[in-house]
């Protein structure tokens, strides 16, 4: 017999609340088995919740998520979800360093704009907190 986990054992795994668990299920990201009304949820639902958490992590979106998981069964030893994954998060990759040099740059300009305004105030012999 399979090793299930329940919901509670989940959430309590993972730091998730019911209601991801659920959503996720909902999207069709996640498959637990049913019991009555109760989920029971495999190793493989662990391994691919595990997968949806990283790629939420990394901004990956649920839709390019769910396709990356549902090429897992394709039948090529999983090089086509490979070399997807890598594809995306490539892309990702150079949209966050896109992302990160821009912060940096609005970072270097308050703080250009900070000393700027301090000097002004010493100038004017201003207090400042």
């Amino acid at each position: 017999m399979e090793e299930t986990q329940t919901i509670q054992q989940m959430c309590a795994s993972f730091g998730v609340t019911a209601r991801t668990l659920r959503f996720y299920e909902s999207k069709e990201l996640l498959s637990p088995k049913r019991e009555g009304t109760r989920r029971l949820f495999t190793r493989r639902d662990s391994a691919r919740l595990k997968l949806i958490l990283r790629g939420k992590r990394f901004g990956f979106s649920l839709e390019e998520i769910r396709q990356l998981l549902d090429m897992y069964d394709i039948g090529d030893g999983q090089a086509t979800q490979l070399q997807e994954t890598y594809r995306i998060a490539c892309a990702r990759l150079e949209h966050m360093q896109n992302q990160r040099d821009e912060l940096n740059d609005a970072i270097n300009e308050l703080k250009a704009q900070l000393d700027w305004g301090r000097k002004l105030l010493q100038q004017k012999r201003c207090s400042i907190d």
